[in-house]
This record gives structure tokens, sequence and C-alpha cells, in this order.
């Protein structure tokens, strides 16, 4: 199984207690999501529900496969405020 880096920022980073991670590469963005629920608590959750993100650079919103393996990055960013 290949190997995924997840990134957070600012309120994703404080509930995760790091700025970067290396876990092992899920099939999909749900099972990422659910992953990180699980590991990171209901802060993580808050975090998630208003955040989004970056799949080697490319914004996702859906649940969908991550696509094809190889070096995959994932950001975790929570909703911005301001505008």
């Amino acid at each position: 199984m290949s190997k995924i880096t997840i990134r957070y920022f600012a309120a994703a980073a404080a509930a995760a207690g790091t700025e970067q991670e290396t876990w092992e590469r899920p099939e999909t963005l749900a099972q990422l999501r659910t992953q990180l629920i699980d590991t990171h608590g209901n802060e993580m959750a808050q975090v998630l529900r208003a955040g989004s993100f970056l799949v080697n650079g490319v914004v996702r919103r859906d649940a969908g496969e991550l696509g094809p393996t190889g070096e995959l990055t994932v950001d975790v960013l929570p909703p911005f405020a301001g505008g």
C-alpha cells in the first residue's frame, strides 16, 4: 500500500496536534475523512464540517477515490474568515 502525506493548517493543525503526518493511503476521500475523525476526535470533525481538502493542489469536496496510486499530498484546510 502506498503512503499519503497529510498537511494541516490553522485550526486543522490545532485539532491534529501536528502540522503533518504520513499515513497508509486510503482508497477514498470519505475513508480519509473517517480516519481523521477517528484519530483526532470531535475537534477535527468540527473543522472538517466546514473545511476543505486540497489533493495534490486541487480542491476536492466529493468523497470519491483519491486517484491513481503514487505519491499523494492532502492538505486539510479549515474554513477561512474574512473577505
